[in-house]
C-alpha cells in the first residue's frame, strides 16, 4: 500500500485511508452513478423497491446517490474488518490500525493466531458481521417510505451489497477470509506451516482463475484482486515457513562471527571502498577507528548506498567517516532469528550488528537469512550436528 492518514479510530483501534482509497471512492462513486437506472429496476424487480427510475436518474441525483452508497460501502468494510479486530483483540491480539485501501480494507493484526479455533473464529467473524450489516440495510430499506425513491436505493444497494461481499470472502482464495477458514480446518491435523502452504496453494489457483476471468470479461478490479491475492499467498507462505524453519535457531546460530567479518577505517576514501566492494563482493562494513578489528573501536557502518551518495568524481576527496551511518541497528545474540528478519524488515535494512554487552560480535545480513533457511529446509537444522537422525 501507498502512503496512509488517520482519519480516527473506533474501539481504540485506528482507522487510516490508503491514498489508493482516494482514486477508488470517486471511481466507484461513478460506476454506480452510471448503472443507477438498471440497478435500481433490478431492485424493483428482486425486492419490490417500488424506486422512482426517474427520480433517481435526473439531474445530479445519479452522482449523489452514488457517492452516498460508495461511502456507505466502504463503511460497511470497516464494520467488516472491525468484526476480525475486535474478535482478535478477545484472544490477546493487538491490532495497529484498520485500512481502507484500493480492494476493500486490511485489519493489521500484530501477530496472527496457530491456534486454528482462534483463526476460525477471528476469520469468520468478518462475513458474519458483513451479513448483519445487509440485514440491518434491509430493515431500514424495509421501513423507509417508497415516496423516497433515493433512500430505498442506497439502503437496498448496500443490503445487497453486503451479502456479496460477505459471500466473496467467503471463498477458499488464501489469505481472503474463506483461505484463512480453510487454513484453520486444515490445521486441526496437521502442522501450521503444511496447512498455510496447502491453503496458499488452493489460494494461488483461485487467484489464477479470477484472474482468468476478469481478463475475459475485461474487469480490472477483478484482475486487480486476484493479483493481490496471488502476491499474498505466496508472501505469507513464504513468512509462515521460515517462521517454522527457524523455530529455536537464534541470531548467534546463523550471524558472521566478527572474526570473519571485513571492516573499514574511517579515514579510507569512497573510491577505495568501492574498489574493495569490488572485489571482496561485500555491500556493507563496520567502521573501526583503527585497522583491524582487535584494536578497533565500532563507530558506524557503511553500505554500498552510503557510498553512491558521492559522486565518482568526488570519491578520492571523501572519506568513510564523511558518509557512514552511525544511528545503528543492532540485536542481541540470543534474540530468535525471526526477530532479526522482522527487524530488518521493519527499517528497510539488508543487515544488522550483533552486539553483547556493547561489543560487536557479529552481523547478520539477509544473505546470512537466506542461506541458513535453505541449509534448515534441506536437513532440518542450522548445524548439521543438530540434524534429525535416521535409521540405517
Amino acid at each position: 500500500m501507498m502512503k496512509s492518514f488517520r482519519v480516527g479510530s473506533l474501539f481504540g483501534i485506528p482507522i487510516k485511508l490508503d491514498l489508493t482509497f482516494l482514486l477508488v471512492l470517486p471511481l466507484f462513486a461513478y460506476l454506480i452513478g452510471i448503472q443507477i437506472g438498471d440497478v435500481a429496476e433490478i431492485l424493483n424487480a428482486t425486492l419490490g423497491a417500488g424506486i422512482d427510475i426517474g427520480a433517481v436518474t435526473g439531474g445530479l441525483n445519479p452522482w449523489i446517490l452514488g457517492l452516498v452508497a460508495a461511502i456507505g460501502l466502504f463503511v460497511g468494510v470497516v464494520l467488516h474488518e472491525l468484526g476480525h479486530s475486535l474478535t482478535a483483540q478477545r484472544y490477546g491480539f493487538p491490532i495497529d490500525s484498520i485500512t481502507l485501501w484500493l480492494f476493500g480494507g486490511i485489519a493489521a493484526l500484530s501477530e496472527m493466531p496457530e491456534d486454528w479455533r482462534q483463526e476460525f473464529n477471528i476469520a469468520i467473524a468478518g462475513p458474519i458481521v458483513s451479513v448483519l450489516v445487509g440485514v440491518a440495510s434491509y430493515v431500514l430499506f424495509f421501513v423507509t417510505p417508497e415516496a423516497l425513491s433515493g433512500a430505498r436505493f442506497v439502503l437496498g444497494y448496500l443490503a445487497v451489497l453486503n451479502v456479496a461481499l460477505a459471500f466473496f470472502n467467503m471463498i477458499p482464495a488464501f489469505p481472503m477470509d474463506g483461505g484463512r477458514i480453510l487454513r484453520a480446518l486444515l490445521a486441526r491435523g496437521k502442522p501450521y506451516a503444511q496447512a498455510t502452504q496447502q491453503a496458499a496453494s488452493i489460494g494461488k489457483l483461485f487467484a489464477i482463475a479470477m484472474g482468468l476471468f476478469g481478463l475475459f470479461a475485461v474487469n480490472i478490479i477483478l484482475i486487480g484482486v486476484a493479483f493481490f491475492v496471488y502476491i499474498a499467498a505466496s508472501s505469507e507462505a513464504q513468512q509462515v515457513t521460515m517462521k517454522a524453519a527457524f523455530q529455536d535457531v537464534t541470531v548467534a546460530d546463523i550471524m558472521t562471527p566478527a572474526g570473519d567479518l571485513h571492516t573499514v577505517a574511517p579515514g579510507a576514501s569512497i573510491a577505495d571502498l568501492i574498489q574493495r566492494m569490488f572485489t571482496e563482493r561485500h555491500t556493507g562494513y563496520p567502521v573501526v577507528e583503527a585497522d583491524g578489528f582487535d584494536d578497533g573501536r565500532l563507530i558506524g557502518l557503511v553500505t554500498l548506498t552510503d557510498a553512491r551518495e558521492i559522486q565518482p568524481v568526488e570519491r578520492d576527496a571523501y572519506t568513510v567517516g564523511d558518509v557512514m551511518t552511525t544511528d545503528l541497528k543492532t540485536i542481541a545474540p540470543d534474540s530468535d532469528a525471526m526477530t532479526a528478519i522482522e527487524r530488518m524488515r521493519e527499517n528497510d535494512i539488508g543487515r544488522l550488528l550483533v552486539v553483547e554487552n556493547g561489543d560487536l560480535i557479529g552481523l547478520i545480513s539477509r544473505s546470512d537469512v537466506m542461506t541458513a533457511f535453505d541449509v534448515v529446509q534441506q536437513s532440518g537444522a542450522v548445524d548439521p550436528s543438530r540434524s534429525p537422525q535416521t535409521a540405517d
